[in-house]
């Protein structure tokens, strides 16, 4: 099968990757109002949480969050959680700050710490630390943010910090022992999949910005699309770009239903 289909559909780049630029991505209402929410946390020098399923644009929002920030007030650090234990998540934070490591558990707390204090002191720009993937943070680790953002017996508002979930991060945060940490949180946003009509101008936007004239997708390959996909971006993404190669190697300008559920066969087959 060809897989340069791009000049059927009259495409300048490949449509439904993840490589796009936070400035072209497709303003769906309720990642905007996710992000805003964040962002307005954060100007308040307080912390938020983003919580949703896998593949529903969580990713796609801490970027859009993290775009918003200006870079003259303030200084992101990412880190992307793992099933580790607290002094390993310690050197990762410390790594992702550029904080040399040491051997002390302590010691690396307090120059953590005193990175992101620098940062607000000597520069103006105030840390936010972006924890991605932190439903699978252990619980102790999880509790340990609440030591990490006190700052003069929590009586000074330096470090920001964003969680970044699947689902189980909000039953994480709602057991007894995390509730100093989920106090510290002001705003929780969730993503939901997408509607049906959503889901069709989604894609309708995915092909523009591709740079295609017309969407080649008629109205039953979207309703496929929707019915298999159930809203979920990263499912539209991989069929409706697996539908588009299997359009182009038949020869065709139009995507179908049929080409749809070919795509589906070819990416779960039973």
């Amino acid at each position: 099968m060809t897989r340069d289909f791009k000049s059927t559909f009259g495409c300048h780049s490949t449509p439904f990757t993840r490589e796009i630029r936070v400035d072209e991505l497709h303003d769906i209402v309720f990642h905007l109002a996710a992000r805003d929410n964040i962002v307005r946390a954060i100007e308040k020098r307080m912390s938020a949480a983003l919580i949703s399923g896998p593949g529903s644009g969580k990713s796609t929002v801490v970027r859009s969050v993290i775009a918003r920030l200006p870079e003259a007030r303030y200084i992101t650090h990412y880190v992307k959680c793992a099933d580790i234990g607290k002094r390993d998540m310690y050197r990762e934070i410390a790594c992702a700050c550029t904080v040399q490591s040491t051997g002390s558990f302590p010691k690396l707390l307090r120059r953590i710490q005193e990175k992101f204090e620098s940062s607000l002191a000597d520069s103006g720009r105030r840390p936010v630390l972006f924890l991605d993937e932190a439903h699978e943070l252990r619980p102790e680790v999880l509790s340990m943010l609440r030591v990490l953002t006190n700052f003069e017996m929590d009586s000074k508002l330096v470090l920001s910090v964003v969680l970044a979930g699947q689902v189980p991060l909000a039953k994480l945060l709602s057991q007894d022992d995390q509730i100093p940490i989920a106090r510290r949180i002001i705003h929780y946003a969730t993503l939901r999949p997408l509607s049906r009509d959503e889901t069709a101008k989604y894609v309708e936007y995915r092909m523009g910005a591709a740079g295609a004239k017309s969407s080649p997708f008629d109205d039953a390959s979207l309703d496929a699309i929707y019915e298999i996909a159930r809203g979920n971006l990263r499912i539209i993404d991989n069929l409706a770009l697996e539908s588009l190669e299997l359009a182009s190697a038949a020869k065709l300008k139009v995507v179908s239903a049929q080409h749809v559920a070919a795509a589906r066969r070819a990416q779960w087959p039973s």
